[in-house]
C-alpha cells in the first residue's frame, strides 16, 4: 500500500473500502469550515465535517468576533452613525489593504456583496446592536457594533478611498466575541445534519486516476480512515503560525517576534493542497501587532527606531505601526511622549520605560543615540505639528499635535520580549469560488478552500485591518462550500 503523507495523494485505486461516504467533506471547523458546512447543506449536499480538536474554535474563537463590512452605501450601523459608504470606496480600499497581493476579483466580488453576507450572518442568529463606537480601540469592551479598525482615515489609504468605519462586532460584553459567534454558527451547522467527527486528523488527500480529488484519509482514535467525498473536498485548516519549519521557510522575520496566536495552525492544510498540484502564493507575509501602543492617548506619539528616525504616520491602524516597526534595523522601536499623553501600558504589554528627560536632547542621552539625532527629529516634528503639518509621513489632525509638554518619556518596545502578536497570512491560491487552482491557474477537480490556509482578503501584513480574517473566512468559506456542493 502506498505510504499516507501530507506531501503526495494517496491513490484512489489502492482504497480496499471506505469508512464513510459523503458528499462534501469540511476539514477544520472554524468559522470557515463552518460556514462552507452551512452553504453545503443548505444546498442539499450530504455533509461531513472533521476537526482535529475536540470540538469547534479554530484562529476565530479566539478572535474579537469582528468582521470587515461596508459598501452597497453602508450598512444599518454605518448609515445610522452618519456614513456612506460606496462600493467604489469600499473594494477600492479593499485592494489598497491588500497591497501588492491584493486579489482584485476577490476583492471586488465581496465589496459587491458584503451587505448581503452581512444579513446573512444575522439570519444565522448572529447579533448586533448596531450603535456606532467613535475613537480608536482594539476592540470593544461593551457590546457595542461599529468601530474604526483599520487604516482607513490615516494615509495613504484616505486618499485613496472615502473613509469610513468597517468593523462590524458580534454583540456581546467584553473581549473575545469569536467565541460566542462559532457557537452559533456550530449550531446552525448541526441544525442542518452536518456529521461532525472530533479528535479527526486530516493527514492526506486521496486523488483518482483523472487527478480529482475523491476524498481523504483521516486519523482517528490512531487509526487512518477513508473517507470519500462524491463532490469535492473543502480545507479549512487556517495558516502555519505554529510551524517552524514552515515559518522559517517562508517568513524567517516572523523570528523577531515570540507570541504566535491561532490554533493548531500547522499548516497542515496547505502542504495537503500543494500535495495534489495547488499553488501556495504570498506565503511570506504575516501579521504583527503591539495593540496597546495605539488607542488614545498613545496614538499622539511618535515612533522612532534605533536611530532615532521616525518611520511611519502613528494615526494609522496598530498592525500597521507595528508591521512596519518590524521592517526596521534593530531588534527594538521607541514611543516617545510627553507628559500631556502619557498612560501606562499593560503589565501584559511587556512594554517598558526606556528613558526620561526633561528635553528631548536628555532623552536623547538616555537611549544613548548619536547626538542631533532624536532630538533633531523631534524638533522638525513640533515645529510642524504646530502648524498642522506632517510633511515626512501625512500624520492627520486631531491625533497629529506637538509633543512639547515635559516631562518627556520613550517607551521600549523590544521584538524579542513585548507582546507582539502574531499570525501567518500566505496560502494556497483559490478562485473567487474557493476552487484550488494551481500554478497555471486552473482549477484542482475536487478541492475547494478558504479561509488562512488561503491567500485571500488579507493578503498583505502592511495594510491588514481587524475584521479582514473574519470576512474572508466566513464570505469565502460559503463561496467554497456552495461551490462544493455544486461539483459534478
Amino acid at each position: 500500500m502506498a505510504d499516507i503523507s501530507l506531501h503526495r495523494p494517496f491513490p484512489a485505486s489502492e482504497v480496499k473500502a471506505w469508512d464513510y461516504e459523503t458528499d462534501v467533506a469540511v476539514i477544520g471547523f472554524g468559522a470557515t469550515g463552518a460556514c462552507a458546512a452551512i452553504e453545503a447543506a443548505n444546498d442539499g449536499a450530504r455533509v461531513m465535517l472533521f476537526e482535529r480538536g475536540s470540538g469547534s474554535g479554530g484562529a476565530s474563537a479566539l478572535s474579537g468576533g469582528e468582521i470587515y463590512i461596508g459598501g452597497g452605501g453602508g450598512t444599518d450601523a454605518q448609515r445610522a452613525a452618519g456614513f456612506e459608504d460606496t462600493t467604489h470606496d469600499f473594494a477600492a480600499y479593499l485592494k489598497a489593504a491588500g497591497g501588492p497581493c491584493a486579489d482584485d476579483a476577490k476583492c471586488e466580488l465581496y465589496a459587491r456583496e458584503a451587505l448581503k453576507h452581512y444579513e446573512w450572518l444575522k439570519a444565522q442568529g448572529v447579533p448586533y446592536r448596531g450603535n456606532y463606537l467613535p475613537g480608536k480601540h482594539i476592540e470593544p469592551t461593551d457590546d457595542s457594533t461599529l468601530i474604526w479598525s483599520g487604516s482607513e482615515a490615516a494615509w495613504p489609504f484616505c486618499d485613496l478611498a472615502k473613509p469610513a468605519p468597517r468593523g462590524h462586532v458580534i454583540a456581546h460584553m467584553g473581549w473575545g466575541g469569536g467565541r460566542p459567534l462559532i457557537d452559533l454558527l456550530e449550531s446552525r451547522a448541526r441544525d442542518l445534519g452536518v456529521q461532525v467527527e472530533t479528535d479527526a486528523r486530516a493527514v492526506a488527500l486521496v486523488q483518482d486516476e483523472a487527478q480529482r480529488v475523491v476524498g481523504a484519509v483521516v486519523r482517528i482514535d490512531n487509526q487512518n480512515l477513508f473517507v470519500r467525498a462524491a463532490k469535492g473536498i473543502v480545507l479549512a485548516t487556517g495558516g502555519f503560525v505554529f510551524n517552524e519549519d514552515m515559518r522559517r521557510r517562508y517568513c524567517p522575520e516572523t523570528f523577531k517576534i515570540s507570541s504566535p496566536i491561532g490554533d493548531q495552525d500547522d499548516g497542515s492544510g496547505i502542504e495537503l493542497g500543494v500535495s495534489v498540484g495547488g499553488d501556495a502564493v504570498h506565503m511570506e507575509q504575516f501579521f504583527t501587532t503591539c495593540p496597546w501602543t495605539m488607542p488614545e492617548p498613545q496614538a499622539h506619539g511618535v515612533f522612532v527606531n534605533q536611530a532615532g528616525q521616525r518611520f511611519i504616520n502613528e494615526d494609522c491602524y496598530h498592525g500597521r505601526v507595528s508591521r512596519c516597526a518590524i521592517d526596521q534595523l534593530g531588534d527594538r522601536v521607541y514611543l516617545l511622549l510627553d507628559i500631556a499623553h502619557f498612560d501606562q501600558p499593560l503589565e501584559m504589554a511587556g512594554i517598558t520605560v526606556a528613558g526620561t528627560g526633561e528635553s528631548w536632547e536628555e532623552v536623547e542621552v538616555e537611549l544613548e543615540m548619536a547626538p542631533g539625532t532624536l532630538s533633531a527629529t523631534m524638533a522638525f516634528y513640533n515645529a510642524q505639528a504646530a502648524e498642522g503639518r506632517d510633511p515626512l509621513f501625512h500624520k492627520r489632525l486631531p491625533i497629529l499635535t506637538p509633543l512639547d509638554q515635559g516631562p518627556f518619556v520613550a517607551l521600549e518596545l523590544n521584538f524579542a520580549s513585548s507582546y507582539f502578536s502574531f499570525f501567518t497570512l500566505g496560502g494556497l491560491r483559490t478562485s473567487t469560488d474557493g476552487e484550488v487552482l494551481n500554478r497555471a491557474g486552473v482549477a484542482v477537480p475536487g478541492l475547494f478552500a478558504a479561509g488562512r490556509c488561503t491567500s485571500g482578503l488579507p493578503a498583505w501584513g502592511h495594510g491588514y485591518s481587524s475584521g479582514l480574517s473574519l470576512a474572508d473566512c466566513t464570505f469565502f468559506g460559503r463561496q467554497a462550500g456552495k461551490a462544493a456542493a455544486a461539483a459534478k
